[in-house]
């Protein structure tokens, strides 16, 4: 493993023993967003793309009503962000570290089942 990585590694471990009880209800709380098969499927769509709520539910073949609800829930973790264009509101991955946790993931689940 590179130098870099393994210093970040180690820096995180220090970070996650000094969290206290709160935070580490909000950091299980973080993880459990991921928990869902229709939420990963929403953050797959949009690691691709920024899209609407009609285009996405027209994608995953789910019901607009369905995909705003999961949509909100993300919200709410902070996972995926909206903004307005025109009349419609265009969602995305909140930021970097959404795309890093789903590709970290991906890779993980990849390797261990080849």
């Amino acid at each position: 493993m590179e130098m870099e990585a393994m210093e970040n590694i180690e820096e995180s471990v220090r970070v996650v023993e000094t969290m206290d009880m709160n935070e580490l209800d909000t950091l299980a709380d973080f993880f459990r967003a991921f928990g869902d098969t229709t939420r990963i499927r929403i953050l797959r769509e949009l690691m691709e793309e920024e899209i609407c709520v009609n285009d996405l539910a027209e994608k995953l073949g789910m019901t607009q009503s369905a995909v705003s609800h999961q949509l909100r829930f993300l919200k709410q973790k902070r996972l995926v962000k909206g903004r307005r264009d025109g009349k419609q509101i265009l969602y995305s991955l909140d930021d970097e570290h959404v795309h890093m946790i789903l590709a970290a993931g991906v890779d993980h689940v990849k390797e261990h089942h080849l």
